[in-house]
């Protein structure tokens, strides 16, 4: 088996372990897992560092559990939070865990003698009295450890509920029962999990006079300061329907050179040996960007599929490479407005727009101002190159309104280079 501890090492995913871990994964195969709070329907590749720590963790030869929050959902985890969390209603949280379950899925073997497995905590919670609980579970952890938990600490300023401040307690039994039931000797997370992970491995000891053990990774920041994971639109989600599978390969084709480097170690399943290579072709040749490429194409294919990271690369040629008319009319409408997402959008009638007697008029008075406030403006840009329509050059500004409708009723107007309007004919 290859060592799982030195392969997240060389990736730089850990940022603590509990003595003796090294030796334990060693010894035999070992069950490990990561729990995911179901607080939305989709995971986010804030995420994905906890699922490539699976990944990795089956490919080394051991066996990855993935739980789903059915019950700490409905309590909602404090860890890094500066306020108590809204709390979701059973529906809702529901929902959610069928949407993640899904996405958990695309990612892990689930057959062999390492296969996966998701579990929910609900399942062993549900009939969980509350006296029972603080008997079992609340009688082997004192108040002085709990409130020593940087989780609680942060807080005791401002003030935390009960229910947020045994949150620490509930996710330590998860690993107590997994240890028990289970076999699971191994729990991953972040590192903002640490006291929550280690309060299991206590709990363990003094309840199960048993050994079990933690490794968490790494928070990824950014060179420039901002939030990993996060855009101008909100969170980089899993699900396509939250964020496009154009955005999504974006996203990694505009990481900086110095966040790529870290990027690729931690997202992609290349060996060591191809990642130094490219890492160092990258560093030779850093206008080229083959490390964004390289990492956009892969974790693009393993999120979506080929066939969507193929239509993203259509995409970006078409808005930032060379590319014709023709180019342009072969993508589908959903893609078209994928790619044109954020792009401003004006609405004309198809009656106007037939009634247009030049490509002036169209940009100026039948657009309200909206690419042109004038006829001038418009006609010197025109003569001076600066304007396509359809990614086809406009010469001369009466040239008439024939332009083919893209999937008959668009219009893709470019003023300058970087500057698009999306015209849209309706009736």
């Amino acid at each position: 088996m290859t060592d799982f501890l030195a392969e997240l090492t060389w990736r730089g995913m850990v940022h603590d372990k509990m003595p003796n871990v090294e030796a334990q994964l060693k010894k035999e195969m070992t069950s490990a897992y990561i729990g995911f709070d179901p607080t939305a329907d989709s995971l986010h590749i804030g995420n994905l560092v906890q699922i490539m720590s699976l990944v990795h963790l089956q490919r080394c030869g051991h066996k990855p559990f993935a739980l789903v929050g059915g019950a700490t959902g409905m309590v909602g985890d404090p860890s890094g939070k500066s306020a108590e969390r809204n709390l979701l209603d059973e529906a809702t949280i529901k929902h959610n865990i069928h949407g993640v379950t899904a996405q958990l899925k695309k990612f892990l073997a689930f057959d062999g003698v390492n296969g996966a497995e998701v579990v929910n905590n609900q399942d062993w919670f549900k009939g969980f009295e509350f006296l029972d609980f603080i008997r079992e579970v609340g009688k082997h952890i004192s108040i002085n450890y709990m409130l020593a938990k940087d989780s609680v600490k942060s807080r005791l300023d401002t003030g935390m509920s009960f229910t947020e401040f045994c949150y620490q307690l509930v996710q330590g039994y998860d690993f107590y029962w997994l240890w028990k039931n289970k076999n699971i000797k191994l729990q991953l997370g972040g590192s903002d999990q640490w006291g929550n992970i280690v309060t299991g491995t206590e709990l363990i000891r003094r309840k199960g006079q048993g050994e079990a053990f933690a490794i968490t990774t790494p928070l990824i920041t950014k060179a420039d300061g901002t939030k990993f994971g996060k855009s101008e639109g909100g969170n980089i989600w899993l699900d396509p329907k939250k964020t496009s599978p154009y955005k999504f390969y974006q996203y990694w084709i505009n990481s900086s050179d110095e966040d790529v480097v870290t990027y690729i170690k931690i997202f992609s399943l290349k060996s060591r040996e191809e990642i130094e290579t490219l890492i160092h072709q990258h560093q030779e040749n850093q206008h080229l960007r083959l490390l964004q490429t390289s990492l956009a194409e892969e974790i693009t294919a393993r999120v979506h599929s080929e066939s969507d990271l193929e239509m993203a690369k259509k995409a970006s040629q078409i808005l930032f490479g060379k590319s014709t008319q023709e180019d342009l009319s072969t993508l589908e409408e959903e893609w078209l407005l994928q790619v044109l997402e954020g792009v401003p959008k004006v609405k004309i009638s198809r009656n106007v727009y037939e009634s247009l007697s030049s490509v002036t008029e169209l940009l100026t008075e039948a657009t309200e101002g909206l690419i042109f406030a004038s006829k001038g403006e418009a006609r010197r840009l025109i003569q001076g190159g600066g304007v396509s329509i359809n990614k086809q050059k406009i010469h001369t500004p009466d040239a008439p309104v024939d332009f083919l409708l893209l999937n008959n009723k668009y219009i893709l107007a470019q003023k300058g280079k970087k500057n698009y309007y999306l015209v849209i004919v309706e009736g």
